[in-house]
């Protein structure tokens, strides 16, 4: 039996399928491997996600990010500003890479790297969400199948979580005090939009609700 060569158009399919589901696959495990390989550590927890960055898991934060940053540069959508807005995100993700947040107790010019590392932050988790609630939702099909419409919803509520989170870490100053600060509030946000930014690639890159028979 003579097996089919694959045609191009296939093997383009399942690389974009690969890379998706290798940048959920690094958001959705990337606050549980930091949180729990720091405890295995000794070394504790931090206050937010970006903060590991002065911890014993710091290169694989970094790794981790400028991974998500070459993944995002290599990743081409159906249109210009699918890969606009991922180009924006990979320069975003390496941004927060190389530009730390704050120490515990700043020095110099610890506060311009600190603010480049809240803006790219920022525009990071705005790109993402733009991704879920805008981009991957679309589709040139009239009738979409089921399974496309349940992955519709996924991005929606993942872009809701991604936005709801940023918001709520904007308004840290107001909503939370010394009281929450053992609660590490800052931490389980981020956490928690990482994870949202994971499924959400994970369900694009078809390894949730796929169309096609595995």
């Amino acid at each position: 039996m003579v097996a089919t060569p694959t045609a191009p158009h296939d093997t383009l399919v399942h690389s974009y399928l690969f890379l998706r589901r290798a940048i959920g696959v690094v958001g959705l495990s990337l606050p549980v491997v930091l949180i729990v390989l720091n405890l295995v550590l000794g070394d504790g927890m931090r206050a937010s996600i970006s903060g590991y960055y002065y911890s014993g898991v710091r290169d694989l934060l970094v790794g981790a990010m400028c991974a998500v940053g070459v993944f995002l540069l290599s990743y081409r959508g159906y249109e210009p500003v699918d890969d606009i807005v991922s180009n924006i995100a990979a320069l975003a993700a390496v941004g927060v890479a190389i530009f730390p947040t704050a120490p515990a107790h700043p020095m110099g010019g610890d506060g311009l790297v600190s603010t480049l590392h809240l803006i790219s932050s920022v525009v990071f988790f705005l790109s993402l969400s733009y991704f879920s609630l805008v981009l991957f939702r679309r589709s040139d099909d009239p009738t979409p199948t089921p399974a496309k419409t349940a992955r519709n919803r996924v991005y929606l509520v993942c872009g809701v979580i991604m936005l709801v989170c940023l918001g709520l870490l904007a308004s840290s100053v107001w909503l939370f005090d010394a009281a929450t600060a053992s609660m590490r509030p800052a931490l389980w946000l981020e956490a928690i939009a990482i994870v949202a930014f994971g499924v959400s690639w994970l369900t694009k890159g078809e390894a949730i609700l796929s169309d096609h028979k595995h």
